[in-house]
């Protein structure tokens, strides 16, 4: 049985619910963690549901685009509701516009046309190819970024890796020891346990565990839990003048901000941003696409701001499963499609360009006759940027033998 499977089968709720990742029992050194240097941490957005890159940073000049999205294309200008101008061929959406300015600064890049190299419209089958970095295979046992977590130096902390998400992610299984937990402060000492129940807190339960297994997975949480405690994140303001959207990104960020400047050794983290399944009322300048940009460019602005001092030690990456059709259905939607697009900001990033080739959208250069094709495979966005940020090499992918995207000064 694996030892996930069987610490939330032992019926320690508390550890199934904050403890999701897989101790790896080499990590004796972890609790004997000190305050250590400064990281570089690789934080990953994925937008679960498939973002319309075609509507996130749309073509200026393709004249097939009107004809082919009559009621989703936007005009290039300077009103509120027009593109704004990236350069003479993408327009980024109105809605996405506190990303701007990180791009015209040069910290933000962008990556069109980039997606899985096996094709499906299965938001399971491609979420699963995507996380695990193994398109094609469902065989996979471990996710990309636990692999990324594995080549990092050292024996790491309790908080290498960290998901702010209700349960593991799939780019998170393995190996390697990780935290997946929705609240930080559900991760804390005291005598209130998780999910209200009595008793003596953490260390009370932890104490009560017979087995050599759940000792050892409890010794490296209480380490964890201890961490947080000594560092006081319950007190933690973000920085003048931000203010996190209240939505699941906003508090995901907020606290990974939080884990940034506490110096708890964080160098992997994972959030999440769900509803971009936009087959109906998609909209142009306002609709259901406008309402998720809208959170995800303002949870980002502030998340960059909160860093502060921090920033050069982070980047950040957004990924999606998939992109969207490129001509809208009739319910004034798009439907499942191939490519897409992702953000990657970060100080060190070669930003202020849009990476990637978006063909002319005549139907004989459309996968299918219908699809945005796949110009740039996912793997080497992922290669790229964690290798140009952590230095993880090119071998994160079993079977992939291609380069990495060069995305970094």
């Amino acid at each position: 049985m694996q030892r996930r499977v069987f610490l939330k089968n032992s019926g320690l709720a508390l550890f199934a619910a904050t403890l999701a990742g897989v101790p790896n029992f080499a990590l004796a050194a972890a609790r004997n963690y000190r305050d250590p240097e400064r990281k570089k941490v690789l934080v990953t957005i994925f937008q679960r549901g498939a973002m319309d890159g075609l509507a996130a940073v749309q073509p200026l000049n393709d004249p097939h685009l009107r004809r082919l999205r009559p009621d989703l294309t936007l005009a290039g200008g300077r009103g509120r509701d027009d593109l704004r101008a990236l350069d003479d061929r993408f327009g980024l959406h109105p809605s996405l516009s506190p990303l701007h300015e990180l791009y015209t600064e040069g910290r933000l890049a962008i990556v069109h046309g980039v997606g899985l190299t096996t094709a499906t419209r299965s938001h399971f089958d491609a979420q699963d190819y995507v996380e695990s970095g193994t398109p094609g295979r469902k065989s996979t046992p471990d996710g990309w970024l636990n692999r990324v977590a594995g080549r990092l130096p050292g024996s790491g902390t309790p908080f290498r890796a960290v998901a702010l998400t209700p349960a593991l992610p799939r780019s998170l299984y393995g190996d390697n020891y990780s935290i997946s937990v929705e609240r930080l402060s559900d991760l804390r000492l005291g005598s209130q346990p998780l999910g209200g129940g009595t008793g003596g807190g953490f260390e009370a339960l932890y104490r009560q565990t017979s087995t050599d297994l759940l000792r050892e997975s409890g010794s490296v949480s209480l380490d964890a839990t201890k961490l947080l405690d000594e560092k006081n994140l319950s007190q933690y303001a973000p920085a003048a003048g931000v203010a996190y959207p209240d939505s699941p990104l906003g508090n995901s960020l907020r606290q990974i901000a939080q884990l940034v400047k506490a110096g708890v050794g964080l160098e992997v983290a994972f959030a999440e941003s769900g509803g971009w399944d936009t087959h109906s009322r998609q909209g142009g300048a306002f609709g259901g696409f406008t309402k998720k940009a809208q959170d995800l460019s303002v949870c980002l602005s502030n998340f960059w701001k909160d860093l502060g001092a921090h920033q050069d030690d982070v980047v950040v990456m957004t990924v999606t499963e998939f992109g969207r059709t490129v001509h809208q259905n009739g319910s004034g939607g798009t439907d499942h499609g191939r490519a897409s697009a992702s953000f990657i900001l970060g100080n060190a990033v070669a930003g202020g360009r849009v990476y990637g080739e978006v063909p002319e959208l005549l139907p004989a250069n459309l996968e299918d006759e219908r699809d945005l094709p796949v110009t740039t495979d996912f793997r080497a966005l992922f290669s790229g940027v964690a290798g140009g940020h952590l230095g993880t090499g090119n071998d994160l992918f079993p079977g992939w033998t291609g380069a990495p995207l060069r995305l970094f000064t």
